[in-house]
Order: C-alpha cells, then sequence, then structure tokens
C-alpha cells in the first residue's frame, strides 16, 4: 500500500523519519514530500496557496493510482496543518483513498481556514516562541527535541494557514477515517462534535470514525515516533490492504 504523509506546518519530510518504520517493515511503500514553501528558509512563499499545497498532493495521488486497472488506493496522512490538506485530497478524489489518517488534528470544514490568527512576517509564519504553545502541546517536548524542531523549521506560508478550506464532494465522508488524539481525548473530541461546534462540521456525516489516543506533544512523530508507527500500520491494515 502506498502511504502518502504530509507534515504539518513548518515541517519538512525529515519529521517523519522515526516514525515510518514500522510502516515500510510491514511492507508498505511511504511518501513524504515536502511540500511548496518548505523547501528551504530563503524560498519565495508568496505564491504558495492552500489550494496550491493541495494540488501538489492530488498530482502524486493521482500519479500513484490513476490509469491503474487494479483500483488501487493510497492512505494519506496528515500531520497538524497537514490535515486541511490531506482533506481537501480527500474531497478532490475520495475514490483513490483508502483511508485518511488525522495525526493531532481534524478534518478542516468548507469555508474554514486552518489558522488565520497565528503571526506572520509578510508571506511568512515562523515557528512561534515555546510560550504560544499549551503544556499539552509540549508534552514529552525534550529541549534535544525542541532545539531540532526549531533548528529545522522553516516558515509556513501564510496563505496555506489562511486561505479558506474549498470541500465540494459528498463523496469524501464514505472515505474512513482514523484520528491519532495526542493533545486531546477521545472524550473530548466526542464532546466538541456533540456541541455542534463549527470546527468539527465533518465528523457526523462520516461513515466510520476510530480515534486512538497517543498521549504525548502535538508532535508525536518526535516524541513518540515508534508508538507512532505502529498506530499507522495498524490503520493501513484496517483499510483492507495488504
Amino acid at each position: 500500500m502506498d502511504v502518502v504523509m504530509i507534515p504539518g506546518f513548518w515541517l519538512q519530510d525529515s519529521s517523519w523519519e522515526e516514525a515510518v518504520g514500522p510502516l515500510r517493515a510491514a511492507g508498505h511503500t511511504v511518501h513524504t514530500p515536502t511540500l511548496g514553501g518548505l523547501h528551504a528558509v530563503e524560498e519565495d512563499r508568496s505564491q504558495v496557496t492552500l489550494a496550491s499545497q493541495v494540488a501538489e498532493v492530488v498530482s502524486l495521488v493521482d500519479d500513484l493510482v490513476v490509469g491503474d486497472e487494479s483500483g488501487s488506493q493510497v492512505v494519506l496522512v496528515g500531520h497538524s496543518g497537514g490535515g486541511a490538506i490531506i482533506h481537501a485530497v480527500v474531497d478532490q478524489r475520495p475514490e483513490a483513498i483508502a483511508r485518511a489518517v488525522y495525526v493531532d488534528t481534524w478534518p478542516t470544514a468548507d469555508g474554514q481556514s486552518i489558522n488565520e490568527d497565528i503571526p506572520a512576517v509578510g508571506d511568512d509564519i515562523p515557528l512561534p516562541a515555546w510560550d504560544a504553545f499549551g503544556e499539552a502541546d509540549l508534552l514529552h517536548l525534550s529541549d534535544e527535541l525542541r532545539e531540532r524542531l526549531r533548528t529545522e523549521s522553516v516558515p509556513q506560508p501564510v496563505r496555506v494557514a489562511r486561505d479558506p478550506q474549498v470541500l465540494g464532494d459528498q463523496a469524501r465522508f464514505e472515505v474512513p477515517v482514523t484520528v491519532v488524539a495526542t493533545t486531546f481525548t477521545g472524550e473530548e473530541l466526542d464532546g466538541y462534535i456533540a456541541s455542534g461546534h463549527p470546527l468539527f462540521a465533518e465528523f457526523p456525516p462520516m461513515r466510520s470514525v476510530t480515534v486512538v489516543e497517543l498521549p504525548t506533544s502535538h508532535w508525536p512523530q518526535l516524541t513518540r515516533p515508534a508508538e507512532l508507527g505502529r498506530i499507522l500500520v495498524d490503520a493501513v491494515g484496517a483499510s483492507g490492504a495488504a
């Protein structure tokens, strides 16, 4: 099974390197693209949008499955802001997606932005100071890991954070979902959904949602990578693919 993994804000493909081992050991082919605007600190991010990053992932999915007469599918994994990107890909290619996995995030609904309020500097959103994050976000994030995250971080393109999500295909609700909850619990998520909170508006129509708790930081691929990798193997297996 092809597994496409999209990192969250400020992150490149290298952020997944400790978490992909279990997937590869299970025989899956892992793709960890670094999306436009995140290749280098000095990159021009002025033309990078939410739609342009979504288009990059749609193109990758098409390369993997379109024209394959066996009807193959891929599993999408999105961390944090990457969850909005994979959800838009599910909307555009629902027939090609066996499962969507949201790592400490959830599907962003039509018309919503990932984060309109996060401070920007021109076309860039730098990684904020640690005191901008909550205690749960930083759980298990050692000084060494904080230094690694800050050293490897690349400013996020501002339009990816602030552009509204665009969805239109109801078939997206048929794609099975796994939520890996690291800074919130399944019970808390159920409460948000039951309250009718607009941030969680995509959940009620979904055919299948599985929540797996992994208590740790907002960056489980850094703080509990082996456990995250095993959860992802289980999620791919639950998709009915070898």
